[in-house]
């Protein structure tokens, strides 16, 4: 099955939301989260989404929506 492995930044308004539990039941993706760093003022998430194309397009059009900057990434992130 298709999947991404991105970088997530959360805006300060979205440290708190759970924006990658909601996009695992909004959309027919499984969130693997890879690496992360959350404190009270920041946070960005390493995670991988795993669907089929049109729903990974459509998770990722809510996350960039909703203002979470998202960025490729490449390669094994856990080593």
């Amino acid at each position: 099955m298709p999947f991404l492995r991105v970088r997530l930044t959360f805006p300060p308004d979205l440290i708190t939301e759970p924006v990658i539990y909601n996009i695992g039941h909004q959309y027919n993706v499984v969130t693997n989260v890879r690496r992360a760093n959350v404190t009270a003022e920041t946070g960005w998430v390493v995670l991988e989404i795993t669907g089929e194309p049109d729903e990974l397009e459509r998770a990722i059009d809510y996350l960039k929506n909703i203002k979470v900057q998202v960025e490729p990434v490449e390669g094994d992130v856990v080593q």
